[in-house]
This record gives structure tokens, sequence and C-alpha cells, in this order.
């Protein structure tokens, strides 16, 4: 359809006028006692969605005189079961004379509505032609099909509920600037139909999570985000000070510390999705706070919970995309196979020949590191350089699902030893597309191997290392009333997210990225 009122690039001065136009039209309307903000509510019955999804409900056909025209039938001899009141956004208007074409976008889709000055009458149509591209209106009407077969909504009556001051970005060249969507993603819901998809696919993502987890017996909770100590991870937090206490805090950066003190409480099977916060850079896949969903089940180790994550991303991906084979970018991931599983060293090995199961030393492992070019710091011991060498080596080759089991003991500090080889854990990381998905332990829930771990933490803490955890007297606390065994996992529901949606990177995947201020 044909769109008379499309804007094209205008001058600043031109902009200005045009913005002085649509201020001067409001001031028309509020003269005359029509002033759209005035309005407060409108019966919205239907989305452009439900029509298409019922055209048969809906759809009126109209009749055909001797002559080969349509017979527009009165308001009176449509069933009140057929008229649709739909309401939306102007995205294009064609005035011709005594009828007029518009489409209207609302949550789900654009619909065209036919407007005419013999069903409206003269003052209404009027205003109508008064009207701007994306000014937000309701319609009533009936439903048919043009001659050419598009579904339409023949209107009775078109009410003007909010006037836009502002013109949208024109209507060819969209909204493609990257910087203008991510600080004006309203706008950029209006103009893209695809980032509002993306987003009605996150809300499913985070829906199916909560599904699935409730199939499994786990209960939502809700803690902390201001902290005394924040722990969980190896990160650095954002500041602030609490005024009331005259008290300093910190933002979280984790879920676990304090999930794990329900488990401590005897609710067995916990679960939250929550907002945290760590003080770093951005990239496409690092935002400063993001969402995290962790879960902790008491009586089970990282066996069931490998179990349940690999369960868990192939129920997503049936569910939110109606496959197990999943596309990103010119690659196919598939979650319907099961899910390859590597030890750490067993990874370095396949991707370098070098076996760190014969290493003895931290000397040795420095040495090696050295010749291969890999950066390491004085502080580090054997278990650093084998996580620095799988970060070099190994990532960048995950791209299928892949289980990335026992970690060095010094990078996971929360972490339970395997009884088979206590400088290594029982923990996993899921890689897929080479992204870190998800973070997984048998936990650990001895105190006194827990306090260890915690001075060993502060000690690189004192060295200069920003991100390590500190000792946490309350949690060492609940340990010491007891924890069962538990399996616990972290997951990032962002990257999830990207992966489900074919997103480039994180921020495509966020509503309101973290932005410099504009202007800097």
């Amino acid at each position: 359809m044909a769109d008379n009122n499309q804007q094209k690039p205008v001058t600043e001065a031109e902009l200005g006028r045009l913005l002085q136009v649509r201020r001067d039209k409001l001031k028309e309307l509020q003269e005359a006692g029509k002033d759209p903000f005035q309005i407060v509510k409108y019966d919205q019955k239907q989305h452009t969605q439900e029509i298409r999804d019922n055209v048969e409900k809906y759809e009126t056909v109209l009749a055909v005189d001797e002559e080969g025209k349509t017979i527009t039938p009165a308001r009176e001899d449509i069933p009140e079961e057929k008229i649709v009141s739909i309401a939306g956004r102007l995205m294009s208007k064609r005035v011709m004379g005594k009828a007029s074409f518009c489409n209207l976008q609302d949550r789900d889709g654009r619909i065209q509505i036919y407007v005419s000055r013999n069903d409206l009458g003269d003052e209404a149509y009027a205003e109508f032609k008064r009207m701007d591209i994306g000014d937000i209106v309701g319609i009533k009407g009936f439903v048919f099909k043009t001659k050419t077969g598009e579904l339409s909504v023949h209107a009775f009556e078109l009410i003007l509920l909010s006037k836009s001051l502002k013109p949208l970005p024109e209507k060819f060249h969209g909204l493609t600037d990257t910087e203008i969507r991510y600080r004006q993603r309203y706008v950029d819901l209006i103009m893209n139909e695809d980032v509002k998809e993306t987003f009605k696919k996150r809300s499913a993502i985070i829906r199916e999570i909560r599904n699935f987890l409730a199939g499994r017996d786990f209960m939502e909770v809700e803690t902390p985000m201001l902290v005394e100590n924040a722990g969980g991870a190896a990160a650095r937090p954002f500041l602030t000070h609490y005024n009331a206490l005259d008290e300093e805090r910190k933002l979280r950066i984790s879920l676990e510390l304090y999930l794990k003190r329900l488990i401590v409480g005897g609710m067995e099977r916990v679960f939250e999705i929550g907002r945290v916060f760590r003080n770093e850079g951005t990239d496409t896949r690092h935002n400063p706070e993001f969402t995290l969903m962790e879960l902790y089940q008491a009586y089970t180790d990282y066996e069931g919970m490998m179990e349940l994550t690999e369960s868990m991303f192939r129920y997503l991906a049936e569910k939110v995309c109606g496959t197990t084979l999943i596309p990103y970018g010119d690659k196919m991931i598939d979650l319907g196979k099961p899910f390859e599983r590597l030890t750490m060293n067993d990874a370095i090995k396949k991707y370098t020949g070098i076996d760190f199961d014969t290493i003895a030393t931290d000397e040795e492992a420095k040495a090696i590191a050295k010749e291969k070019g890999v950066e390491y710091e004085e502080r580090h011991t054997k278990g650093d350089i084998i996580n620095l060498f799988f970060e070099e080596f190994c990532e960048k080759e995950l791209i299928q699902p892949t289980f990335i089991m026992d970690h060095p003991v010094a990078i996971s500090p929360l972490t339970k030893r395997k009884p088979s080889d206590p400088s290594k854990v029982e923990r996993f990381e899921l890689f897929i597309n080479t992204w870190e998905m998800c973070n997984a332990y048998s936990e650990l829930n001895d105190p006194i191997d827990q306090r260890e771990r915690f001075a060993a933490q502060d000690a690189n803490a004192a060295a200069g290392d920003e991100e390590a955890e500190h000792t946490d007297e309350d949690f060492l606390n609940a340990l010491e009333i007891g924890m069962p065994p538990t399996g616990g996992i972290g997951y990032g529901i962002d990257r999830l997210c990207m992966l489900l949606t074919n997103s480039a990177g994180i921020r495509d995947v966020l509503l309101f990225p973290t932005l410099k201020s504009a202007g800097k």
C-alpha cells in the first residue's frame, strides 16, 4: 500500500517546523474540547493477531451488486459479535478524497484500515485527515477482505487517543543506527518488528524456565540485592552507601550464598531469576547488570545438575523455538543430541597436546605457560594456569553443547573436591557456540574447608585481586548448622536468549542495555 504521508529526511529547520505543526494541531484539538490526553481508557477487545487467527469468526463477506460493485452494509446490519474494537499506532496513511486507507500497528502486528467519509461523517473524517503518522487511535468496525485479498477493518468509528508530537523515523530507511536503537528502545520496538519478536521470545524463555522448574518441584524465591559481602562469584562489585544505617553496601554479583542458606533451612529445591551487577566493561557478551537464574537442589551432585541442564536446554528449544536444531549465525547448534562431556584437562590435551595431569608443580605449569605464550601473574598456581590454557586454546573450539568438568580447586572456592583427586572439584561449565552458558557444582558443604578457601581468597584480595571473594561469616555459620549434599547451577539468561533468538550481541536481548550517558 502506498503511503502519501511517508516522511523523507529533513533539515533541522524543517524538523522544527514539523514539530510545531503537530503542536498546533494539538492546540486546535484542545481549544475545540477534544484533547486526546484527557481520554483515560479505550475498550480494546481484540488484537490484530486474534483477528488473523479467527478470520471465519470475524470476517463479513461483502455482497456484490449487478454491476460488480461491493455493497457496504450499514452498521446496524452487522451482528454485534462481528464488530471488532482495536487500538494502536497509525503507521501509514493514504488519503483518497472520500475514502482512505491506513495501517494500524498494535502489540501483535499491523492491519489495514479502510476509512470512509460516508461512515465516519464529515467532521470525524476531516479530523482523521489531519492525524499524523505515529498518532494512537481506537477503531471500531467490521473485518473484510479487499479485492486483492488483504484482510482489513472497515471503520465505523475512529478516535484519536494520543497525539504523537514527534515524527517517527522515515519508513524506508527505518531506525538502523544501533546507538539510537538502544537509547530509544521504544522507537526501535515501533519501527523494527523483528526486535519486538526477540523480546517476546525472551519473555517466553523465562516463562518456560519457570514452568520446567515447577515440574521438577522447585520453589521460586527472592534474596537481597543490597549486601554487605558480595560473594558467590569472581567479580568486582558496585558500591553504594546506605544512608539510614550510614554503612557501605554492595550490589550483589551472584545469588548463590543466600540460596544456599535456604538449603540449610530445609527448603531443598529453590531457584531465583534476578538481576546481578558486576563492575566490569561491556562487550557483545557482557553487560554490567544482567539476569541470572540460579538453582540449588539438596541430595544431588553435579551429575544430577548435568542431567537437569541438558533436559532444560532441550525443553526450552522445543517450547520456544519448536525445534532442537537452532540456527546461530552460519552455524546449526544441535540441542537434541547428547551433550559431549570432557574434563578441563582432557579438553586442553585434546586441543594442545599438553596433559596437565602429568604436571606436578606450579613452577612446571608456569614454565609451560611461558613456552606457549600464555600470560600469567606471579601469584598464579597450577590451577590458575590450567584455566588460562583452557580459555586461550579450548573455548573457541566448543561450538556444539559440551560439558567441561572437573575444574582446578584454585578457581572454584565454593565447590566440593573430587574424592578421587582433591586438586580438582566436582564442577562443570556448559559451553555452546564458544560461550560459557552455565556454571554448576557439587556444592561445598564442609565449613572447615570453606573457611580455608575463603582465607585463600582473602589473601588474593590482599595481593590486589579485585575480583576475589571475601570471608562471609554468616554463610560459614549456616554451613556449621549443616547443609546437605547439594547440587547447584547458575545460568546467564541473556546469553541463553542470544542463542535462542540468533542475536549477535547481548544488547540485542536487553530492552535497556547499559550505555554511556548521552553526549559523553
